[in-house]
């Protein structure tokens, strides 16, 4: 199960605020790290895009190089907004979690995305790692608004989207270099602002 932010969404050059990138986010059931530039965090990055499972939504289950991880892949993930994602009482690695700060707009408006193994599918995990996210992004980082894009297809990921709050706001087509089965339909973005965040926090 898979939602990530567009692959091209540049980083912004406002950094703050800085605990939330130095620091570790907890839930009831997650810990919420930092990536780290070390072999153990790029043997996870290996393995999780080398399912062809997780990466069926991505590019149809195109298998990853060791080297083009570390080339492309880890220093995405060390940048501002990604978090590994472990499981609090035993340690198990799990995936990723991130808000991407879209173009030019500091934490603004940021682009929710998340990565889970198999193992970790159907357990509840991406929802409560989706709102989490959330609620720090209108709660710590004075975002006005998070989007979250998925293939139209892809309903389980629409569902975490739904369930962390967000809404359909429409669906679209873009050229992509991989073309995987259900790209016909288009992606789909769905959004919430911080005015309908708070409504939906007191409802």
């Amino acid at each position: 199960m898979d939602t990530a932010p567009s692959p091209d969404s540049p980083d912004s050059p406002d950094d703050s605020p800085g605990p939330f990138l130095d620091a570790a986010l907890l839930t009831p059931r997650l810990r919420l790290r930092p990536f780290t530039d070390t072999e153990g965090d790029l043997d996870l990055l290996v393995a999780l895009d080398n399912d062809e499972g997780v990466k069926r939504f991505i590019d149809g289950g195109k298998p990853l190089a060791r080297e083009a991880a570390r080339r492309d892949v880890l220093p995405r993930v060390l940048g501002r907004g990604f978090r590994a994602a472990e499981e609090r009482s035993t340690g198990e690695w799990l995936g990723w979690f991130c808000l991407e700060p879209l173009s030019g707009s500091g934490w603004e408006t940021v682009e929710l995305g998340y990565r889970l193994r198999r193992t970790a599918w159907g357990r509840g995990y991406a929802t409560e790692g989706a709102r989490a996210l959330v609620a720090t992004a209108f709660g710590t980082l004075g975002t006005q608004r998070v989007v979250g894009r998925t293939m139209t297809v892809n309903t389980g990921s629409r569902r975490v989207l739904e369930k962390a709050g967000l809404r359909y706001v429409r669906t679209f087509f873009e050229e992509w270099p991989e073309t995987i089965e259900g790209s016909e339909h288009g992606d789909v973005e769905y959004a919430v602002s911080r005015e309908e965040w708070g409504r939906l926090s007191v409802s």
